[in-house]
């Protein structure tokens, strides 16, 4: 027997609403819209819910079950390993926070000019930022990104193989296999994982050449990697890919621009990312923003299931608007037979990149990416000084680095559950998904730590080493 009663939150759940919402349908029950879902399939018997509270009761519960997670405002934080804690200027939350930009849904250009400059602005400095002409907008992540990207390629060369180096996020690589579906799909793209050199964290050239041919659509590598390495040899990585026909597709965090040469200048095709380190918070179990960019060419346009947002005169002289481009290839207009599937909206976190890179400027990107660079190399320095622990590549990265604890003969796990009694959030470990590299861990040091962060930091690990 249904319950009747409404829901407190629910407008919808009143019994009389819900009677005029059936009978517009043509429908006698709620039940009837489920009648496709086989029988065994469905629960037959009622829930064992906890009894209903009120709202001062809901916010006490809740209150009290947030208060047991421990987070990065009360401990010292070196995690990274695809999501980083970067410094977010007071100004990016006040204007993200304004009503203007905080809606579940957006209208046309006409009725949202203000919502779709800020888009336009995004796309645009994030391409200077680039050096490249066509940016989308974002979608889910870094690795949503990467997955389109190598479908885009795919159906540029008429190929079903890519290349992607296997130093890279367990997690986004999961989603590139997501993206290039199962061998028993019609658009499988076979996935060859490209081996590093455990010596030095850079790329396999003898593994890649071997790798790439004749089927091969794509070369995906990362500029830092995953390992925090910068690879020198990109640009042979891109001539190795042209020579085979295959598109050279990159991945980088933009933080790190201001000190590195943007990938098209070492012969990027596409070029994908993340854009939580612009502005930003730590989220768990969200979109954080992923980007696809490329020259503004016919035949990468074409390709794009992004929506891409234009620049236009308008009639009256000097007055320019914004709307969307290329519409019609996205799953918009052509819903399953789309340029895939567009899916999981993050463009509120553009609006905060677009203030973020607006704030920054090029000096501002210069000089964070200089200070992330001497931080870090100063940290990896300091704790290779202590007794039992080597950093496995000690030049050559940025922001993120291989610390190794084989020598102090205790786990990374072990370690870092004695660092947080000490209060501090130790680097990930990498021990279960590369298994070459020890009980190695991956640390990550942003423009937020300080001096006496490292300090301390290198202060409990020679405790906890000792104990």
């Amino acid at each position: 027997m249904r319950d009747e009663t409404a829901h407190p939150y629910m407008a919808n759940s009143v019994p009389a609403i819900q009677r005029e919402m059936l009978d517009s349908i043509g429908v006698k029950t709620i039940e009837d819209l489920f009648v496709q879902i086989p029988k065994d399939h469905r629960i037959s018997r009622p829930l064992d819910l906890p009894p209903a509270m009120s709202e001062r009761e809901l916010r006490r519960h809740l209150i009290e079950t947030l208060s047991r997670n421990s987070t990065t405002e009360d401990n010292l934080s070196f995690l990274g390993a695809g999501i980083w804690q970067h410094h977010v200027p007071a100004a990016v939350d006040e204007i993200v926070r304004r009503n203007e930009w905080l809606t579940s849904i957006y209208g046309e250009p006409s009725s949202d000019h203000g919502l779709y400059q800020a888009w336009f602005e995004f796309c645009s400095q994030l391409g200077e930022l680039l050096n490249l002409d066509l940016v989308g907008m974002p979608v889910r992540s870094w690795g949503t990104a990467a997955g389109h990207a190598l479908r885009m390629a795919a159906r540029l060369t008429g190929r079903t193989e890519v290349a992607v180096v296997r130093a890279i996020d367990p997690e986004r690589l999961s989603i590139i296999r997501n993206y290039c579906e199962p061998p028993e799909m019609s658009n499988h793209i076979a996935i060859r994982l490209v081996d590093y050199d455990p010596a030095t964290g850079l790329i396999n050239f003898e593994d890649l050449r071997a790798a790439v041919g004749e089927q091969t659509a794509a070369v995906y590598f990362e500029v830092p990697s995953y390992l925090g390495m910068i690879d020198h040899q990109a640009a042979e990585i891109a001539a190795i890919a042209r020579a085979a026909g295959a598109e050279t597709i990159v991945g980088v965090d933009p933080i790190s621009l201001g000190v590195l040469s943007a990938p098209s200048a070492y012969g990027a095709d596409i070029v994908v990312g993340t854009i939580q380190p612009l502005g930003v918070h730590l989220h768990a179990g969200g979109g954080v923003g992923g980007f696809i960019a490329t020259r503004d060419e016919p035949r990468y346009a074409a390709e794009y299931p992004t929506l891409c947002i234009s620049i236009a005169e308008t009639i009256k002289p000097g007055e320019f608007g914004f709307g969307r481009a290329m519409l019609h290839q996205s799953s918009y207009d052509l819903r399953e037979k789309g340029k895939d599937w567009i899916g999981h909206s993050v463009y509120l976190w553009s609006v905060a990149a677009t203030a973020y890179m607006a704030m920054m400027g090029p000096q501002g990107f210069a000089e964070i990416g200089e200070i992330i660079l001497q931080r870090a190399h100063h940290a990896a320095h300091r704790l290779g000084e202590l007794e039992g622990v080597r950093i496995n590549f000690p030049s050559g990265f940025f922001k993120e680095f291989v610390v190794n604890f084989d020598d102090a003969g205790k786990s990374v796990s072990k370690i870092n559950d004695a660092l947080r009694a000490e209060g501090i959030f130790g680097g990930h470990d990498l021990s279960f998904d590369f298994p070459e590299l020890g009980q190695s861990a991956l640390y990550c040091v942003t423009e937020v730590h300080t001096h006496s962060d490292i300090e301390r930091l290198a202060g409990a690990l020679q405790k906890v080493i000792s104990l």
